[in-house]
């Protein structure tokens, strides 16, 4: 039988943090089925696309039944019938069909959803795997994980201003060695913050959440946990950032909560840039505000010969964005969230626009996630280099671990860890 739609199935479910979402289920005629769930961001930049929540007293306001409700009368109409090996084909009806630049009108959360639904149908028409059914037969390489240790920002209740304290383990050598490294350090941390005393739980994402006296603390306290792990820092494991600077400032300076901090844009730039040379880090996401792009230029400009600088609210997923941020040489690595741009092929067209300019790319999760493992298909099947899904806890962020350890066996003796060519060529090329 054909790979025509013969159905679109929408409903609400729940997520990480116990908030509704929008599950899609895509039926072909041969009866191959494909399921997807809409994950769901914390910390937002301006430019990416809206979820549609119903708002009112039920579910504190972020029912999503208004979604679930226009892929019924909308979205399932428009779709049947069509080849669902023709993902950029379904993609752009999803959008014309919304009619807004934001996908606001249907929902990012409920066009995200079908989108992905789609691509897993068509997968399992093909009868293959979806990593491999993206790869298309080419070459492609196990993503390196950055995994969080401690949570801070929007994801911990402001208790640091750094919304991530990550670790990365390029020369681990296998996706399931440098899981079990960062497990060393996950445990050597919480022993840490035991004896400390600051230890509050965990985060949204599965990291600790600490209470630190300053960022600097938080940041010693992780050079700590690794060499406590019987790692070494800056040689088997490096610290990764998620500044998400968006949410303490723009163009007009910075506030830092701890120590109750106000800093130009260029003061906030020279601290970061002295971060980089106080410890061992290899990765810093968002370092600015999503319009200032003269201070993340700054800060590329003095460190991105060796450290990874990431565009996350700066790019949203947007391959304009992506070739602008490039000629302006913003930063030289792009986080590519698919519910932050609304489908699979618009997802693909900005990490496609990372990878012309030679810059890393990294798959990334949301704070509010689910059992959905599509982004592990995703990271291997596109060879983006870089895995981000959170903490080394909490099922909906195991869920993506493991997958890719079943996606590392599946591919026996054809299996490479990307490592440190994951990166941009000059930061590959001194830190290997």
């Amino acid at each position: 039988m054909s790979a025509r739609i013969a159905a679109v199935v929408g409903r609400q479910i729940w997520d990480s943090r116990g908030r509704p979402t929008v599950e899609a289920e895509v039926v072909l005629e041969n009866g191959a089925v494909g399921r997807a769930i809409a994950p769901a961001g914390a910390s937002r930049g301006a430019h990416e696309a809206v979820d549609l929540r119903d708002g009112g007293n039920a579910f504190g306001g972020y029912g999503v039944n208004r979604a679930v409700a226009g892929i019924a009368a909308e979205i399932a109409p428009a779709l049947l019938g069509m080849d669902g090996r023709d993902q950029a084909g379904v993609d752009a009806v999803l959008a014309s069909l919304d009619g807004t630049p934001n996908k606001s009108r249907l929902g990012g959360n409920a066009i995200v959803a079908v989108s992905m639904a789609v691509l897993h149908a068509a997968a399992a028409y093909a009868r293959a795997p979806l990593w491999q059914y993206l790869a298309n037969g080419k070459s492609v390489q196990l993503p390196l994980p950055e995994i969080q240790i401690f949570g801070g920002g929007a994801h911990a209740g402001r208790r640091t201003d750094v919304q991530d304290f990550m670790v990365m383990c390029p020369n681990a050598g296998s996706f399931r060695r440098a899981l079990e490294i960062t497990d060393d350090v996950y445990r050597a941390a919480g022993r840490l913050m035991e004896e400390k005393g600051p230890l509050t739980g965990v985060a949204d994402e599965g990291g600790w959440w600490p209470n630190f006296a300053s960022n600097d603390d938080a940041l010693d306290m992780l050079t700590r946990a690794i060499d406590a792990s019987g790692h070494r820092a800056g040689e088997d494991v490096f610290i990764s950032l998620d500044i998400a600077a968006n949410e303490l400032g723009d163009t007009n300076g910075y506030h830092l909560a701890l120590g109750d901090h106000r800093l130009s844009s260029d003061a906030w730039a020279d601290h970061i840039i002295k971060w980089a040379g106080q410890y061992p880090i290899l990765s810093i996401e968002d370092p600015a505000g999503q319009d200032d792009w003269d201070m993340m230029s700054k800060v590329t400009a003095a460190i991105g010969d060796h450290v990874q600088i990431i565009g996350d609210d700066v790019l949203v997923t947007n391959a304009q964005r992506v070739k602008d941020a490039a000629a302006r040489s913003v930063c030289n690595a792009a986080l590519i969230k698919v519910n932050q741009v609304g489908t699979i092929t618009e997802a693909k067209a900005a990490l496609d626009a990372a990878a012309g300019h030679q810059w890393g790319r990294i798959v990334s999760a949301r704070s509010g996630e689910s059992e959905d493992v599509t982004i592990a298909h995703l990271a291997t099947g596109w060879n983006a280099g870089q895995l981000k899904v959170g903490s080394f806890t909490r099922s909906e962020r195991m869920a993506k671990w493991n997958e890719m350890l079943r996606i590392e066996e599946a591919m026996g003796n054809d299996a490479q860890f990307a490592g440190f060519a994951a990166f941009a060529p000059a930061i590959a090329a001194g830190r290997a």
